[in-house]
C-alpha cells in the first residue's frame, strides 16, 4: 500500500539536525549525545571528541576523555562498520547484541592464514579471559593468546602496513562484537586493551532496536541506506524491514520520489528548513548517515567534500543544513588555527557565525581560534 505521507529533503534534514543536537547544542553530557547520534567515529580520537563536544552547551575536549576514561560512560569499541567508535556504555550490551547477529562476510585473508569458526571462537574465549580485570598492550595480548590457544594463534601471517600482525588479529573485531575487548587507555604510545564484562542483548532484539533508534536519528530511510551504514548485505535488510514493517514496528513514508520508512507513529517533520552554519569534524556521523548523499552534498560538495563518494574523509562546513564547503585545523601551542574553505561566498552574517563556530572549535580544544577563509590544501583521510 502507498503511504500517504510524503516528506520532503528539506523535513528529513531538519529533523535529523534538531535530533542531533546541531541546531541547538543540548545541555547533556557526552553519553547522551553519543547515544542520539548512534556513536561517534573514532578512528580519529580527536574528531570524536569534537563530534560530541560541538553538539553541548559548554562541554569541551576534556570532559569527553573523562567520560571515556575516568567515568565510563563512554566506551571505545568497534561499531557500526568494524570502525573504532565512541559509544554509551549503557548501550554497550544492545551494540554487542546487534553487531554480533549481523550476517558473517567472508574474509578477505587467503587460505592457510584465513581462520575458521572454531579458531575464531577459540581466540575470542581467550581474549575474554587474558582481558577480565587487565589492559594489555598488544605484545601482551598475544602472548597471553598464545600461552591459551597455541603458537598458531600467534603466527605473524596477516599484511598490515608494511608490516605483518599476528594471525588472531583477524578475530579483533568479533571480540569486540561479542563484548570481551574494547580499548583501554593507552600507556604511553602505546594501544590497550580490556574486558569491557557486557552481556549482549539477544541479537533479534538488539537489532530491531537498532533498526528504530537509526530510523529516530537519520529516518526516513531505506534498506539500503541501512544497510550502507552498518556494512552488511542489502537483501538481509530488506528482510529485517519486512518483518519489521509487518510487525507495525515501522512504516513507510513517501520520499524523495520513493518509499523510505521512519518508526512507527514518527512522522512528524519541520515546515521550515535548517538555517545557520556549522563545522564538523571527520567522519561525523551526521555527515556519513544522512541520505541521500546527492542531496546533503549537493552540486560541487559531491566532488570537494567526497573521496569517491566516500563520506567523512574532510571535515565539513554545513550552511543550511547543506554541505557548503571542507575545513581544517592546525594547532601551533594553544593557537588553533581554522581554515575553511566555502564552496560560494558567504554574507557577512554567515561570517560571523563562522566565527563563533570556530570559537567554539578553539574553546572544545583548549585553545584560542584563528579563523582563516581560504584554500584548505590538505587531502581527504584516509
Amino acid at each position: 500500500m502507498t503511504s500517504t505521507v510524503h516528506v520532503t529533503w528539506a523535513g528529513a534534514d531538519t529533523r535529523r539536525i534538531h535530533r542531533q543536537f546541531l541546531d541547538e547544542p543540548a545541555d547533556a553530557a557526552p553519553a547522551d549525545v553519543a547515544a542520539a547520534t548512534l556513536g561517534a567515529h573514532a578512528q580519529i580520537l580527536s574528531a570524536a571528541e569534537l563530534s560530541l563536544a560541538l553538539r553541548t552547551a559548554s562541554a569541551t575536549r576534556a570532559e569527553v576523555r573523562a567520560a571515556l576514561w575516568d567515568e565510563g560512560s563512554l566506551v571505545k569499541t568497534h561499531g557500526p562498520r568494524g570502525t573504532v567508535h565512541l559509544l554509551p556504555a549503557a548501550d554497550l550490551p544492545l551494540w554487542t547484541g546487534a553487531l554480533s547477529a549481523l550476517p558473517a562476510g567472508r574474509s578477505g585473508q587467503p587460505d592457510g592464514i584465513r581462520l575458521s569458526e572454531t579458531q575464531t571462537d577459540e581466540i575470542v574465549a581467550a581474549i575474554g579471559d587474558a582481558l577480565t580485570g587487565a589492559e594489555l598492550t598488544t605484545d601482551e595480548l598475544t602472548e597471553a593468546i598464545v600461552a591459551r590457544t597455541g603458537p598458531w594463534a600467534g603466527e605473524r601471517v596477516m599484511e598490515a602496513f608494511q608490516d605483518k600482525w599476528p594471525r588472531w588479529r583477524q578475530a579483533t573485531m568479533t571480540a569486540a562484537h561479542r563484548g570481551v575487548l574494547c580499548y583501554g587507555a593507552n600507556r604511553g604510545r602505546k594501544v590497550t586493551y580490556t574486558n569491557p564484562e557486557v552481556r549482549p542483548t539477544d541479537g533479534p532484539q538488539a537489532l530491531n532496536t537498532l533498526l528504530e533508534r537509526y530510523l529516530r536519528a537519520y529516518g526516513p530511510a531505506t534498506p539500503q541506506h541501512f544497510a550502507t551504514w552498518l556494512a552488511a548485505p542489502a537483501g538481509w535488510a530488506r528482510d529485517l524491514f519486512a518483518a519489521a514493517a509487518g510487525e507495525g514496528r515501522i512504516e513507510e513514508v513517501a520520499f524523495e520520489g520513493g518509499p523510505a520508512w521512519v518508526t512507527a507513529g514518527d512522522t512528524e517533520f519541520p515546515a521550515d528548513r535548517a538555517a545557520g552554519v556549522r563545522l564538523l569534524p571527520y567522519f561525523d556521523a551526521f555527515g556519513i548517515a544522512s541520505q541521500p548523499r546527492a542531496r546533503l552534498f549537493p552540486g560541487e560538495a559531491y566532488t570537494r567534500a567526497l573521496a569517491g563518494g566516500q563520506a567523512g574523509n574532510y571535515p565539513l562546513l554545513l550552511v543550511d543544513g547543506e554541505v557548503a564547503g571542507v575545513w581544517h585545523q592546525r594547532r601551533t601551542g594553544r593557537r588553533v588555527t581554522v581554515t575553511v574553505e566555502p564552496l560560494k561566498p558567504l554574507s557577512r552574517a554567515r561570517l560571523r557565525e563562522l566565527e563563533q563556530q570556530a570559537t567554539r572549535v578553539g574553546e572544545i580544544l583548549e585553545g584560542h581560534a584563528e579563523l582563516v577563509v581560504g584554500r584548505v590544501e590538505v587531502g581527504p583521510h584516509a
